[in-house]
């Protein structure tokens, strides 16, 4: 790396869109630095390493990383293999972490609390885009230090700040309070909480990757403790967007979601339970009651023993509450790519390729990528993220050519959520076996002359 005093670019997060945009900042020589808030590379995907990815690895490794592994006589693996997020871990994001060019810039348990500019404030004007940010970092022993940064390039994501159950986006009533009867996203029904599950009544609540993937899992389970029941709540009145394309999906794995999905459900393993808008929680002494109101004010009540909250996630942007930020009200992404995410209109195969001019906020050189980017939009795919960061650090290196070069192409048609791997039939019932989710990840190619078009 350079040698030059200019202060480092500060990457917030060493999950795999950070740690890209580290392999990016080695190859075009600028000096940074990585915080990860956790005590280890890919510290949120470690809390579903037990989930596997709808794609193989020759979609979910950046190239300017794969270029400096490759470097080490680092294996790659299998190309055609579908990855757990464990694996991902272990065979990538750590021996990426651990390559000589990013090790050394790399800090955990340093969790970003606070980004400003060194001397001014949000109001303050004259002379703000020569000052260098500032980041005040909480570090694993709970000392407060501070670092200065030509740029940030903010990977922080957004698996610490999850949705509430409240369909009107507030907690619903009472939310907090059963706190051990209300579960987060992907819990381990398989593994690790089994016998939270087995052989109980479970309510799981959303229509995306988590709740559907956390539906599989318990379709597993009842399978082996015949005790365990399964209802899904969702606020559509339709299910036909969560079951997505089935067979047409341009990645067979995340077809393969929607039409088992589907059969558990018509075959009645799953009860579902359409125009759910959670509005009130009622613990009981054996389990919790939700309560909907829709928007005509018309009630349902499901009771469970416990809930799991699988309504998605949303950025956290109050770490750069200082910074001059240009947010879209609506997603919370940057108002010049939110119309380009928008749920309402887009899939995850139908977003245009998108970058460093999309990204810009009024503050220069502050840039969120990565899921964060996307705001409340669920149609992030890890190869955007990845473009992202080529586009980005090409900017910060002054090669706007190649910064608005974006290249994306992503597959059409399919739920924009984690999905299954191929399914193993099952003698007994006709259920598949294991389960795959969590992060997305498709195909990179395509042109900028597609801007403006869905896909």
């Amino acid at each position: 790396m350079s040698t030059t005093l200019e202060p480092p670019v500060a990457v917030i997060g060493a999950g795999p869109v950070g740690l890209a945009a580290a392999a990016h900042l080695v190859e075009r020589g600028i000096p940074f630095v990585v915080l990860e808030a956790g005590e280890q590379v890919g510290a949120a995907i470690a809390d579903w390493g037990h989930v596997r990815l709808f794609s193989p690895w020759r979609y979910n490794i950046d190239r300017a990383a794969r270029a400096l592994l490759h470097t080490t006589g680092w294996a790659e693996p299998d190309p055609s293999h579908l990855p757990t997020g464990a694996e991902l871990i272990t065979d990538y994001l750590r021996p990426l972490a651990a390559h000589p060019a990013i090790a050394p810039a790399l800090r955990l348990g340093a969790r970003v609390e606070a980004i400003s500019r060194r001397g001014y404030d949000r109001v303050r004007s004259h002379g703000r885009e020569t000052a260098p940010f500032l980041l005040r970092i909480r570090e694993e022993d709970g000392a407060v230090t501070e670092l200065a940064a030509r740029a940030v390039i903010d990977a922080s994501g957004t698996w610490m700040t999850p949705n509430t159950l409240g369909a009107n986006g507030l907690p619903a009533h009472g939310e907090t309070d059963p706190a051990a009867l209300i579960t987060s996203a992907l819990p381990d029904v398989l593994g690790a909480d089994r016998d939270r599950f087995a052989n109980r009544h479970t309510v799981v609540v959303g229509a995306g990757h988590s709740a559907t993937t956390t539906l599989l899992a318990l379709a597993d389970l009842a399978h082996h403790a015949p005790g365990t029941q399964i209802t899904w709540a969702i606020r559509a009145t339709d299910p036909a967007r969560a079951y997505g394309g089935g067979d047409a999906d341009a990645l067979p794995a995340r077809g393969a979601i929607g039409t088992r999905i589907r059969d558990l459900v018509h075959a009645g393993h799953i009860r579902m339970v359409t125009g759910f808008f959670t509005h009130t929680v009622h613990p009981r002494p054996d389990g919790v009651d939700l309560i909907s109101s829709d928007p005509t004010g018309a009630e349902q009540k499901l009771s469970a023993d416990i809930v799991v909250n699988a309504t998605g996630f949303r950025p956290d942007h109050t770490l750069a509450a200082e910074l001059r930020l240009d947010l879209d009200p609506i997603l919370g992404a940057t108002r010049a790519l939110s119309p380009l995410i928008d749920p309402n209109i887009h899939s995850c195969g139908t977003v245009p390729p998108h970058g460093v001019d999309e990204l810009a906020h009024p503050e220069p050189g502050y840039y969120a990528i990565g899921v964060k980017s996307y705001g409340r939009a669920p149609t992030f795919l890890l190869a955007t993220g990845y473009e992202q960061a080529r586009s980005v650090t090409a900017a910060l290196a002054g090669d706007w050519a190649a910064a608005r070069d974006v290249q994306l192409e992503l597959p059409e048609t399919g739920v924009c959520s984690a999905n299954l791997t191929p399914p193993t039939p099952d003698a007994g019932n006709g259920l598949a076996t294991g389960i795959t989710g969590g992060l997305l990840a498709a195909p990179l190619l395509a042109s900028t002359s597609t801007a403006g078009r869905c896909g």
